[in-house]
């Protein structure tokens, strides 16, 4: 029994030793690591337009709606029943300056004339009298043996008098008849009714209203623009000083869907609005266009007409240095990534002028600068890059 237990003994310590033994020629003997050569990676590769900046003009898109340059409520200087009234006194009518549009009853005041010119000849009959009889007294005093007399003896009060009662008698007589000429109404330029308020045989008091009408010479349209549309163009900005039409405005393309067809009208800018808006802080531009109603020879286009919404193509000013890049080019900070001659990715700042969903346009660049096209997944500012280059992307032009 003791013989066995010294056997199972021996062979614990055995097994617990050799134990030991690979435990330690596991943690300690085993070999140290080598150095390893990391992985060589190759650049990545870039599309990249080269810079061709140039002289340039850009356009600049707004739009806005159409009203005429005058618009006025027709009134009655006089009072009295409308007798009669013209054919193109109706809504939509075009008439002509001074035509009459209506015609109120004039007979009170043809008989107002006729008291005005009765009392014209009562008063330039008492002023024959009072001359007169200022004669015959100069004659008497001169009999007398004297030379002066008082004014009142020579009728001069008398005389002032009459004279001033000729002229209120005149006067009045004025008055009743450009009363009379006021019976027919008619506007003071071409135009068109947009509402009427009376019709023949209706009663009109003195400065009630007869009709809207609008002026169809010129029509004019606002038009909104940011600060950096403004940047872009030649605005009439008025000075105090200032003139109209000092300096001719830049021209105007307007265009608008009417009867399922795109129409063009052309205009220009000739001023700009007294302020800038408070809301949106835009600066507002007008633009003038001639002859809105008009119909050009062998053209079936329609008339530009109040109410009608147009969008706008306004030629701007021409800039130097303008380099056109793709819209992708541009990063969130708004500058775009340059390859420099040691094929590094460094980032330049731009101005930018103008963009569309495709493309946009730069000042900033130097010529034969390499803009990488759109934003690297994988190249940051010192990454060096290889580069393809991508022609026909960064020239000056549309």
């Amino acid at each position: 029994m003791a013989l066995t237990w010294a056997r199972n003994g021996i062979w614990a310590l055995l097994l617990l030793l050799v134990g030991g033994a690979v435990s330690y020629a596991l943690l300690v003997g085993k070999p140290r690591p080598g150095p390893e050569t990391p992985p060589a990676y190759a650049p990545p590769v870039v599309d990249v337009v080269v810079a061709a900046p140039a002289r340039q003009a850009l356009s600049v898109e707004t739009q806005g709606t159409v009203r005429p340059l005058r618009e006025i409520k027709l009134v009655s200087q006089v009072g009295g029943r409308v007798e009669a009234v013209s054919q193109r006194f109706a809504v939509g009518g075009f008439f002509s300056a001074g035509e009459q549009l209506l015609k109120v009853e004039d007979i009170d005041y043809r008989f107002a004339i006729a008291r005005a010119e009765s009392q014209v000849a009562a008063a330039r009959q008492r002023l024959a009298e009072e001359r007169g009889r200022a004669l015959q007294a100069k004659r008497e005093w001169r009999d007398l043996g004297s030379d002066e007399a008082n004014a009142l003896f020579l009728r001069k009060p008398q005389i002032a008098a009459a004279e001033a009662a000729l002229r209120a008698s005149e006067a009045d007589l004025a008055d009743a008849e450009l009363d009379l000429k006021r019976t027919a109404i008619s506007a003071p330029f071409n135009g068109r009714i947009s509402a009427k308020q009376v019709d023949i045989g209706q009663y009109v008091a003195p400065g009630a209203v007869v009709a809207s009408v609008y002026d169809t010479d010129v029509a004019q349209v606002r038009l909104p623009l940011t600060g950096r549309q403004v940047a872009l163009l030649d605005l009439p900005l008025d000075y105090q000083d200032s003139h109209p039409g000092d300096a001719g405005g830049a021209e105007v393309v307007l265009r608008a869907l009417f009867a399922n067809r795109l129409w063009e009208w052309q205009g220009r800018i000739v001023r700009t609005d007294a302020s800038i808006d408070e809301n949106s802080r835009v600066v507002y531009a007008v633009a003038e266009i001639d002859k809105p109603f008009s119909r050009e020879e062998g053209s079936d286009r329609p008339p530009l007409s109040p109410g009608l919404f147009v969008n706008a193509t306004i030629s701007g000013r021409e800039l130097p240095e303008v380099t056109l890049l793709p819209r992708s080019a541009l990063l969130r900070s708004g500058t775009v990534m340059v390859v420099d001659a040691r094929q590094r990715v460094r980032e330049q700042q731009v101005q930018v002028l103008q963009s569309d969903s495709t493309q946009l346009w730069v000042q900033g660049l130097q010529r034969g600068e390499r803009v990488i096209a759109r934003e690297p997944g994988l190249a940051v500012a010192g990454t060096e890059v290889v580069v393809n280059t991508v022609a026909g992307l960064a020239g000056g032009g549309n």
